[in-house]
């Protein structure tokens, strides 16, 4: 198959210009109508020194607001590179989400809570299609328990996308709705971003930092 390349046309690159921030556009409107007011101002009758004493006090004020802008912002800047310098920290550890878990093979470490007063605790698994694969009876208790990855049969599941889910009976009656599963993935990249930083689990599953409820060495 022989594939053709298609070449767009040429065009001239727009000229952008970058909009002042609101302060800034006041900053200079005040400027030039205080210039203009100097300019033609009536010899015979000359401002009142009281009230260009004012003008200046609010020249003053509007000059200062904008350099504390400017401060801010450069604080800013530098709270958001120590904050990915902190989490820099994080790569290659292990955290804890409720995020959908990467299976590949390898037995993925869970973390759960059964309700208190439940007999029987039940993991339910669904695949990225939110198709039920896998029902597999679990300790009733809370913390950490190795997931095989099996599906209804005992088989191991292919390789892909799950999530988890816990369900609490007592007898044959469910006890509420199905609470989270937490499960441990590696931690292979941090990134900044206007809605805070999120972190890049293995598997390319990404959580938000504020979600990660604990970190462990593998």
């Amino acid at each position: 198959m022989v594939t053709t390349a298609v070449t767009s046309p040429t065009t001239t690159p727009a000229t952008t210009t970058t909009a002042k921030p609101a302060i800034d556009s006041d900053f200079d409107t005040f400027l030039k109508m205080m210039t203009v007011q100097m300019k033609n101002q009536d010899p015979l009758n000359p401002v009142d020194s009281a009230d260009y004493a004012m003008q200046l006090a609010t020249f003053s004020g509007v000059e200062q607001q904008i350099k504390t802008n400017t401060l801010l912002e450069g604080l800013n800047s530098q709270f958001s590179v120590l904050g990915m310098a902190q989490l820099a920290a994080w790569v290659g550890q292990e955290a804890r989400s409720s995020a959908p878990v990467a299976y590949s093979g390898a037995p993925v470490t869970i973390s759960y809570s059964a309700a208190a007063t439940a007999d029987r605790a039940v993991l339910v698994v669904k695949d990225n299609e939110g198709a039920v694969v896998a029902r597999e009876d679990v300790p009733v208790a809370s913390g950490a328990y190795q997931w095989l990855g099996g599906d209804a049969a005992g088989n191991a599941l292919p390789s892909g996308f799950y999530s988890l889910s816990l369900e609490n009976y007592k007898g044959d009656q469910q006890l509420g709705n199905a609470s989270p599963v937490e499960s441990y993935a590696r931690i292979v990249e941090a990134r900044s971003g206007a809605n805070g930083a999120t972190l890049v689990l293995a598997g390319g599953i990404e959580v938000p930092a504020t979600e990660i409820t604990a970190l462990r060495v593998p």
